[in-house]
């Protein structure tokens, strides 16, 4: 897992943290089952505090995306698919609705749009 955080962005860095984990979650990089760095090692390795890295996994718990099990460590939670699958759904539709934004400025009609992306995903498939 690579995290990077920006001290100047005015986020908070646990923030950064849990928002680049979930992320990850979502994009399907870490799977149900994956193990995490331990709260004191992600720290160790950004050099922060476990405070910080403690307060990023609690939201991450909070949220069903992770489990913390004591002694064992934390994992990537397998009991929110349908969640993480909703969510992955709002971030392509976001996604769609900019495409649909710029191909409006051409103008592009939705017929031509949908040609170029049926024409990519059978480059891509091949």
């Amino acid at each position: 897992m690579h995290i990077l955080l920006s001290h100047s962005s005015g986020e908070p860095i646990y923030v950064q943290i849990e928002r680049q984990v979930r992320q990850s979650i979502m994009r399907g990089e870490l799977k149900p089952g994956d193990p995490l760095p331990s709260i004191r090692q992600l720290a160790k390795d950004l050099g922060i505090s476990v405070i910080t890295t403690k307060r990023a996994y609690n939201e991450l718990e909070q949220l069903g995306l992770i489990e913390s099990m004591v002694g064992r460590g934390s994992f990537v939670s397998g009991a929110n698919r349908e969640m993480i699958r909703e969510q992955r759904l709002r971030a392509v539709e976001d996604k769609i609705r900019e495409l649909l934004e710029e191909s409006r400025g051409i103008p592009l009609e939705l017929q031509e749009l949908m040609e170029m992306i049926y024409t990519l995903d059978k480059e891509e498939r091949e």
